[in-house]
């Protein structure tokens, strides 16, 4: 048995504006980040851990400041000086899609620095690879989609399905690692990958290229013991109740309002054949507040915004978004100076006014309601309320029908009718 700590996409120098620390000059919400970074690498040290999986993502990109990758180091660097032995995956965010560039992760393989083993290509990884460990890991990066179309020499296949033909290679490697897996250790597989059947969170907006999806049964196969995954910012188990967990921790800190409600973790587990326990620890994380306001009376407008806001105790030090949605003809009865002052404990307040314009269609001289048909009217109407997606196509086919349906005095299914 092992004991394991299992981490994923820290994304350190994500926030990278904003004000910034007087003391090491590092923009504050930067240090949000590595605060949670310290966290799981206390929580390393003093749980004791024999080993530690980071699946993948430690930046914003893949051409990170020397900054960002001191304070990286910094933290891997304690890890090996304990003597814990800390696998690295390459995430997405940590190659270049460019072919023999460096990834971000380098220096720890160039330099082989003790204790850190970084999994830049897929590997099974045995106790001889990582200290006489009792485990084996199986290793796959972030597959560059180009470079692995390449490599399979998919690029003149035009009519091929690229994406279904390099995801039966994937799982074609992973199989082999699995038949070669000693079925008296434990066996781990870590990988920086999208499984099918997770529920993303909303990393679409960060993420670089296109996700290559594993199958859900074979991250689920029963020779495997824990799945360590990364690249999904949403916490969750993809085999609850089954018989070895499959764990996206999520992100170390939130990176936007999308997960104003996302749990942020990282994983204790207790490794061993045919038998794992684990606890999900959450990271506290600086507090977002999302709220959205729609003001439909014309009584003290701004004093109507101010009651939206949450209470002090709550908006202190937290990242705080104030959506507000009116008429545009009120805009002059909003105070913006007095509302931005009442929420001054804030750590960050965004406030989005959303004014709207009445817009009313003015009939030609020539026209008169019974003058225009039904499609005239409609017409008429979208140009005042438009979709959301601006695509009537489908709503006036619907509208045509029914119509239709009433001209000629029948509603199908039902009974005649007078029109």
């Amino acid at each position: 048995m092992i004991k394991l700590l299992h981490f994923a996409d820290a994304h350190i120098d994500l926030a990278r504006q904003g004000r910034r620390d007087a003391e090491t000059g590092l923009p504050l919400r930067v240090l949000d980040f590595l605060r949670s970074l310290d966290a799981i690498v206390e929580a390393a040290i003093d749980e004791k851990v024999d080993l530690v999986i980071f699946a993948g993502d430690a930046y914003r990109d893949r051409s990170p400041a020397p900054t960002y990758q001191r304070e990286w180091g910094k933290r891997m660097m304690r890890l090996s000086e304990a003597g814990i032995q800390t696998v690295l995956v390459v995430g997405n965010h940590d190659v270049s899609p460019a072919s023999g560039r460096a990834h971000t992760l380098q220096e720890f393989e160039t330099l082989q620095v003790p204790n850190i083993h970084v999994i830049s290509k897929p590997q099974l990884l045995k106790p001889a690879d990582i200290n006489g460990l009792p485990v084996q890991v199986i290793g796959i990066p972030w597959l560059n989609r180009s470079g692995m179309a390449a490599a399979m020499e998919l690029e003149e296949e035009a009519g091929a399905d690229i994406n279904a033909l390099m995801e039966s290679k994937l799982s074609e490697i992973i199989e082999s690692y699995l038949d070669d897996l000693d079925g008296v250790l434990p066996a781990i597989l870590t990988s920086h990958v999208s499984v099918q059947g997770a529920s993303y969170g909303n990393e679409r907006s960060v993420m670089l290229g296109h996700d290559l999806v594993l199958a859900g049964s074979l991250v689920r196969d029963h020779r495997l013991d824990y799945v360590a995954l990364g690249h999904i910012h949403k916490a969750q188990d993809l085999n609850e109740g089954g018989h070895h967990p499959v764990i996206y921790p999520g992100s170390i800190e939130r990176v936007d309002f999308g997960e104003v409600d996302d749990r942020k973790t990282y994983v204790i587990a207790e490794v061993d054949r045919d038998k794992t326990s684990f606890k999900q620890v959450d990271l506290p994380g600086r507090r977002f507040s999302d709220r959205s306001l729609e003001i439909t009376r014309s009584e003290d407008v701004t004093g109507q915004i101010l009651g939206a806001l949450p209470p002090q105790a709550e908006m202190h030090d937290s990242i705080l978004r104030l959506a507000v949605a009116y008429p545009r003809d009120w805009e002059v009865m909003i105070d913006e100076p007095a509302i931005r002052q009442a929420a001054e404990e804030a750590f960050e307040f965004h406030f989005l006014r959303r004014p709207r314009t009445q817009v009313r269609i003015r009939l030609s001289a020539d026209d008169t309601i019974a003058q225009l048909s039904p499609q005239d009217l409609l017409a008429k109407y979208w140009l005042t309320v438009p979709p959301a997606d601006g695509d009537t196509s489908d709503l006036n086919q619907l509208a045509a029908d029914i119509f239709q349906t009433v001209e000629i005095g029948h509603i199908p299914g039902g009974e005649e009718i007078s029109p």
